[in-house]
């Protein structure tokens, strides 16, 4: 078993790593491939340990898998995630990102910040940086050092929403949705969708269809009953068995595929036959079978991809707010390189005050103060010139005679 890289006593950023593939170079036929569940999560970060990665995180969704890590180098995580992932290392190398250091910190930074979106400015994606770190940490796979820079990560993202106006209007996969609906499903009152999945994406795009659309004519179905049934009844919609789909789709105007299974949950077959005018797949892999595009002439079939391309002044305006935000971002990352400086410092730190405290008390001209007291003082004031990147050495130098020249 090789060396823990995240060993405190000797960690840089420089092994630091993110590699990843985003919407911005692979289509989500691609991605699907390396989508990365709970169970392979786990089991990475068990493979990861006993190759001495000890400090990593991964984070997945429908537009990027990125891990997230120190090693010797990036191609020891690449390996590590292809191993849980349908993909192999190949295609993930073929369009993947690699970056180091701060760079890396840069990234995750801009990532939560919205502004590396697939729709700018949305902020969805922290709740699932939160999620992948809390499943980390809750198996020791967070250090100090990956814990603070998502904590940072997370607070410039609540600083660009509250000074910017990045995030203005609602601008989400789910309410791209919605506006694709009202564009070209046009739904009066007596237009019926069904929705298929009451995940995350489900649930939003179903509260968004309630607030934004003239229809409450809504039947959700969902693997779990329980769920479905749940859910329909906090919304005041109706709900159907998983079983009873082809029945619901005979005379909806419209379904709404939000799953996220491994095989297609919406077939040619199911809506062969019915009213069924437009099929939209939320779902990463896609779970509406691509043949309807092809089967069903008079069927219009839109996914994630497609309805990222669908723009409107809302994104016109939020990119007028990019440079406030990129500048957010920039005074973030300098302050946690400031807090990795001071860390690094910490043994200088130590190394003086043990230093200082083997000094006999009658080599010092002390006033008005106890020798611990002073030392304090003296140790406090090191730390102030660490921070403004005096030279190590000098300051370690400044701090012995501050300390026993003091009051002469």
């Amino acid at each position: 078993m090789s060396e823990p890289i995240s060993s405190e006593s000797n960690k840089t950023a420089s092994p630091f790593f993110v590699a990843g593939i985003s919407y911005k170079k692979t289509d989500a036929d691609i991605r699907s491939l390396f989508a990365i569940k709970e169970e392979q999560y786990g089991q990475l970060i068990q493979l990861g340990r006993s190759r001495g990665l000890n400090e990593l995180f991964v984070l997945s969704t429908c537009n990027r898998t990125e891990i997230y890590g120190f090693a010797p180098d990036a191609g020891q995580l690449i390996a590590l995630l292809c191993r849980f992932t349908k993909g192999d290392e190949a295609t993930f190398r073929k369009d993947a990102f690699i970056l180091q250091g701060w760079q890396a910190v840069h990234h995750l930074c801009e990532v939560s910040s919205g502004l590396d979106s697939q729709i700018l400015g949305d902020y969805e994606i922290n709740g699932q940086i939160k999620v992948a770190s809390r499943f980390s940490k809750e198996r020791n796979s967070l250090g100090p050092f990956t814990e603070r820079l998502i904590n940072t990560a997370l607070q410039l993202s609540k600083s660009i929403k509250n000074n910017t106006e990045l995030s203005s209007g609602t601008v989400s996969v789910a309410f791209a949705a919605i506006q694709y609906l009202k564009t070209h499903l046009q739904p009066g009152p007596s237009s019926k969708i069904v929705l298929v999945g009451l995940g995350k994406i489900g649930r939003s795009t179903c509260k968004n269809v309630l607030a934004h659309l003239d229809t409450t004519h809504i039947v959700v179905l969902n693997r779990t009953e329980s769920v479905a049934k749940a859910f329909a009844q906090e919304q005041g919609i109706r709900y159907a068995p998983m079983n009873c789909l082809r029945e619901e789709l005979a005379d909806a105007d419209a379904v709404i595929v939000a799953t996220n299974a491994q095989m297609p949950t919406v077939l040619a077959a199911d809506i062969d036959s019915t009213r069924v005018r437009l099929v939209m797949d939320l779902s990463i892999p896609f779970n509406a079978d691509p043949s309807i595009a092809t089967q069903l002439p008079d069927v219009t079939l839109i996914n994630v991809d497609d309805l990222s391309k669908e723009t409107d002044a809302t994104i016109t305006r939020r990119k007028a707010e990019i440079p406030k935000a990129r500048m957010i971002v920039a005074e973030f990352v300098e302050e946690f390189k400031a807090w990795y400086a001071m860390r690094q410092q910490l043994g200088v730190i130590s190394a003086v005050r043990h230093t200082l405290s083997q000094i006999p008390s009658d080599h010092m001209a002390l006033v008005e103060c106890d020798q611990a007291e002073h030392m304090q003082k003296v140790i406090n004031n090191l730390a102030a010139k660490i921070r403004r990147n005096n030279p190590k050495g000098c300051c370690y130098l400044e701090a012995l005679h501050d300390y026993i020249t003091a009051g002469s």
